[in-house]
């Protein structure tokens, strides 16, 4: 899960990059879904990739717009095998 936190005024440039570059992830990452606050200053997103590293490469090219947190997360399926089996 990331927590993307916009930077004061950039919201407009965000919403411009995102339609003219798209989401800019490297291959390895992929975009689920997302809810943005009503206030439009945060977006939660749920993104799927392997490696921290890739998540990393994608907020490289958003990070001038925004501040991310990176929350891994398992499915609740996951956590109850993970809980059940150990």
């Amino acid at each position: 899960m990331i927590i993307e936190k916009f930077h004061p005024g950039k919201e407009k440039e965000i919403y411009q990059r995102l339609e003219e570059k798209g989401r800019m992830m490297p291959d390895g990452v992929q975009y689920i879904n997302s809810w943005v606050d009503q206030e439009i200053t945060t977006c939660y997103q749920i993104m799927e990739s392997e490696s921290i590293s890739k998540m990393e490469e994608w907020i490289s090219n958003w990070n001038d717009l925004a501040d991310f947190e990176i929350i891994p997360v398992i499915t609740s399926a996951q956590a109850k095998e993970k809980i059940l089996n150990t």
